[in-house]
């Protein structure tokens, strides 16, 4: 496993070795003493999965205080651009947001530790999208950051004339300086 820094503090772009010929192929998705050497110690309790439609903007998503959640994401069917922003106050990159266009062609996996807010845009006609994570769901700690924060301007690959198809929750979120962030 190949492991590549993000802008994001303590977040990493992570690259397994992937093994194929003509049947197709095989990777190991996970290994505890793999990620553990790679610095990245988290006991994963619940694992994830959801499928979505082109167009679909999920997040930007994360739970606070001890209930943080650290995420290993990677998707299983298609594209999606995976965005994370760090609310760590005391990170060096707070504040900063980062994407990553994640194809289940290349196998890539992204590590969003806690103390970050996650979401992502479909970008091909359904994806398949998957993540471990490392504290379980807990509603009263689930917050919302806006995904179209003009403090924030990330930049969402949105094709001209297109609007995102978001949920209720994520079309009334939090602005950056609204929201609740980490010490």
């Amino acid at each position: 496993m190949q492991k590549l820094p993000t802008k994001i503090h303590d977040a990493y772009l992570l690259k397994p070795k992937v093994f194929g010929d003509a049947r197709g192929f095989f990777l190991e998705s996970w290994n505890r003493d793999t990620f553990r050497d790679l610095g990245i110690d988290f006991d994963f309790v619940q694992d994830n999965h959801s499928r979505s439609a082109r167009h679909v903007l999920r997040g930007l998503h994360y739970q606070a205080g001890v209930a943080a959640q650290g995420k290993l994401v990677w998707v299983t069917s298609g594209t999606v651009f995976d965005v994370l922003v760090d609310l760590r106050q005391s990170s060096p990159t707070y504040g900063v947001w980062d994407g990553y266009m994640l194809t289940s062609e290349a196998h890539e996996r992204l590590w969003v530790p806690p103390g970050c807010a996650h979401g992502f845009l479909v970008a091909s006609d359904l994806a398949d999208f998957h993540y471990k994570v490392s504290a379980p769901y807990a509603p009263v700690a689930e917050r919302s950051l806006r995904w179209d924060d003009p403090t924030l301007a990330i930049e969402w690959p949105l094709e001209i004339g297109i609007s995102p198809l978001v949920s209720s929750k994520d079309a009334t979120a939090a602005s950056f300086s609204e929201c609740e962030k980490y010490d």
